[in-house]
C-alpha cells in the first residue's frame, strides 16, 4: 500500500487585525497536524501573533520554523528556500498537513509563493487560500477607494526603482519601501499627489499619515503608501 503524503497550504492571515482572518483559514488552521512560520522561531513572528488572538490553542500545535532572510543575494535567498522547501518536504513525507502562515494574501510579493512552487515540482500537493491584502486593508481604514471607473491600480515594490512607475496614471500602491523610506519621501514631495501611509495597519501600534511631509523616515517594515492622483 502506497504512503499517502501529506499537503501544504499556503494562508494568508491578512495584514494585522485579527478580524480579518477569514473563515476558511481559521478552519484549515484548526485542522492542521502543522504550522509552518517564515522565521527563527514560530512564537515571534507576527504572523504568530496574529493568529494566536482568535485561535490560542495554535501553541498547541507542532510548529515549524522556515527562516527567510530579508535579503536581496540570489544565492542567500536560494539556499533559505531551498532548505524550506526541503524541511517542509520532510513533514510532507510524514504524512502531516501542514499550513503555512504568511501576512496579507500569499500570491502578493510573498515568500510563501518560493517554497510553494518548490515543493509543486517536487510532485508535493500544495494550494493557497487568500488573506485580504494590505492595500485593501489600508483604504478601508483610510475609509477611501482605490480605484473607480476607469481608473487603474498599480501595486509598486518600493525598495527598487520607482520614479517612472510613479508616473502611471490612477492608484500607485507602494509595498516594502523599508530602508529606501527616505529616498521613496523625496519623490513623493515633488508628486503633488494625495498620498497617504498606514505603518502596521490593523495593529495595536497602528499609525497614519497624511501627506508625504509627515512621513517618518525610519518608518518600519509594514508600511503602505497609497499614491492617488488629485481630482
Amino acid at each position: 500500500m502506497e504512503h499517502k503524503k501529506g499537503k501544504l497550504t499556503g494562508i494568508g492571515v491578512g495584514p494585522g487585525d485579527p478580524q480579518l482572518l477569514t473563515v476558511k483559514a481559521l478552519r484549515a488552521i484548526e485542522a492542521c497536524d502543522m504550522a509552518v512560520f517564515p522565521g527563527e522561531d514560530p512564537k515571534e513572528t507576527v504572523a504568530y501573533k496574529i493568529v494566536e488572538q482568535v485561535y490560542p490553542q495554535l501553541g498547541d500545535k507542532e510548529l515549524l520554523a522556515v527562516p527567510m532572510p530579508m535579503t536581496k543575494d540570489p544565492e542567500k535567498l536560494e539556499k533559505s528556500h531551498k532548505e524550506g522547501a526541503d524541511r517542509i518536504a520532510g513533514c510532507l513525507e510524514e504524512g502531516k498537513n501542514l499550513v503555512f502562515l504568511t501576512l496579507g494574501d500569499p500570491t502578493v510579493y510573498s515568500t510563501y509563493l518560493y517554497v510553494h512552487k518548490r515543493l509543486l515540482e517536487m510532485g508535493y500537493q500544495a494550494e493557497i487560500i487568500s488573506g485580504i491584502t494590505s492595500f485593501c486593508a489600508v483604504a478601508a481604514r483610510l475609509n477611501i477607494g482605490l480605484v473607480e471607473k476607469a481608473q487603474q491600480l498599480h501595486v509598486i515594490p518600493a525598495s527598487y526603482q520607482i520614479e517612472e512607475a510613479l508616473k502611471l496614471e490612477g492608484t500607485k500602491v507602494l509595498m516594502k519601501a523599508g530602508r529606501k523610506m527616505k529616498q521613496v519621501k523625496e519623490i513623493l514631495r515633488t508628486q503633488g499627489d494625495e498620498v497617504y501611509m498606514i505603518e502596521n495597519c490593523g495593529m495595536a501600534n497602528e499609525k497614519i499619515y497624511y501627506g508625504a511631509d509627515e512621513i517618518p523616515e525610519d518608518a518600519g517594515y509594514y508600511s503602505l503608501i497609497i499614491v492617488k492622483e488629485r481630482v
